[in-house]
This record gives C-alpha cells, sequence and structure tokens, in this order.
C-alpha cells in the first residue's frame, strides 16, 4: 500500500501516542476529523496499522526482570520451526519473539516475576522441549527504550 503525505502524518501520530483525539489528529494531518478516521479505519483494515496498544511498566505489575534468550533448535526443519513458533505464540512469558538468522534460531523477550519464577519457566519451555538444542540467556539490566515505533516515509 502506497501512503500519501497525510496517511504518514497520521501514522507518526498514532505511533507516539494512539489516545489523540479526532480533533488533535485533524490538526497534525491537516484533513477533518472524519477524513481522520476514514483513513485510520481503512489503515487498520489494510493491515498498516496491526494493533493499537498501552505499553505496561513491567516493574508496576510485578514482572522486573526481562531477558533477552537466543535458542538453538536441535534441526531446522519446517514442522520443528513451526511447532516453535506457536509454543512462542501461546507463552505469556514471552513477550516478544523473532526466527533470526545466524548463530541461534531465535531472539525471545521474556518476561519473569524474579529469577526463580525465570528458572521455573526454562525448565518448563526449554529444557522439557526435545527440539531445543539449547539456550542462552542475557539478562536485562535497564530498558533504555520500549516501543514499536517506526520511522514512516510517505510515497
Amino acid at each position: 500500500m502506497e501512503l500519501d503525505r497525510a496517511d504518514a502524518r497520521l501514522l507518526e501520530a498514532v505511533q507516539k501516542n494512539n489516545r489523540l483525539t479526532s480533533d488533535e489528529l485533524a490538526a497534525i494531518a491537516n484533513l477533518s476529523p472524519t477524513a481522520c478516521q476514514r483513513r485510520l479505519k481503512r489503515l487498520r483494515q489494510e493491515g498498516v496499522i496491526e494493533a493499537d496498544v498501552a505499553i505496561v511498566s513491567p516493574k508496576a505489575v510485578g514482572r522486573p526482570v526481562q531477558m533477552i534468550v537466543l535458542v538453538t533448535l536441535e534441526r531446522e526443519r519446517h514442522d520443528i520451526v513451526d511447532l516453535f513458533k506457536r509454543s512462542i505464540r501461546e507463552c505469556p512469558e514471552v513477550m516478544t519473539g523473532y526466527y533470526i538468522t545466524g548463530d541461534a534460531d531465535f531472539v525471545l523477550v521474556v518476561t519473569a516475576e524474579d529469577m526463580e519464577s525465570y528458572e521455573e519457566f526454562t525448565r518448563r519451555f526449554f529444557y522439557e522441549n526435545p527440539n531445543i538444542k539449547g539456550f542462552k540467556t542475557l539478562v536485562v539490566m535497564d530498558r533504555v527504550k520500549a516501543g514499536f515505533e517506526l520511522p514512516i516515509s510517505a510515497g
């Protein structure tokens, strides 16, 4: 889908704050409030906007420990990869998962209440999975930036 200048302005604005009013969006995009809502509806329907979310503080909800986990599968067969992708999607502790190239097969961002709960997670999620060759955990010391904001350019 090709984006025009107004679409790009709307996308930039809602990525920063998806709670802006129609009037505020209209001022940013130089359109009427109704036109902004029509465009946002179209952008959602066409999959340009995948979701409207809130970024929640892990500490505020009792999950202050985060890890980056590099996972290597025993074999890289499509059925094993698909099965592991499904397990990632179904696991609430896995906040983000990427299928990657390089030394590891997947990178996961995992959240936990504490190191004990992370250890329990590793036993259940990794050690009990015969398709996992190994994993390496990197503990996050400080979340410097959190979000999904993309640079937008109008076509």
